[in-house]
């Protein structure tokens, strides 16, 4: 796996309110539960199985139920009131 980076600055608190967060990757594709972490939307791949298993994390606005569903770049992710889209890192 190679690392990506958030667009998120580190340090800087991230959005809450509804607002739609981005995450750069490269080309490719990155596996639904690495992507929970990468975002910090969960602390470990225990948890990320825990959402998904109990259908509280959607992808394009569906419920989706693997952690290895690979997502791309436009693919949008949301959980616990947060939402990340998937955008090219330039």
């Amino acid at each position: 796996m190679t690392p990506r980076e958030s667009s998120r600055p580190a340090g800087q608190p991230s959005p809450r309110d509804g607002a739609e967060e981005t995450v750069e990757i490269r080309e490719g594709t990155i596996r639904l539960g690495q992507l929970l972490k990468l975002a910090s939307l969960v602390e470990d791949g225990v948890e990320a199985a825990e959402l998904i298993r109990h259908g509280l994390v959607k992808v394009n606005g569906e419920i989706e139920e693997r952690r290895g569903r690979q997502l791309g770049v436009g693919d949008s992710v949301e959980v616990n009131g947060r939402s990340v889209r998937l955008v090219p890192q330039p």
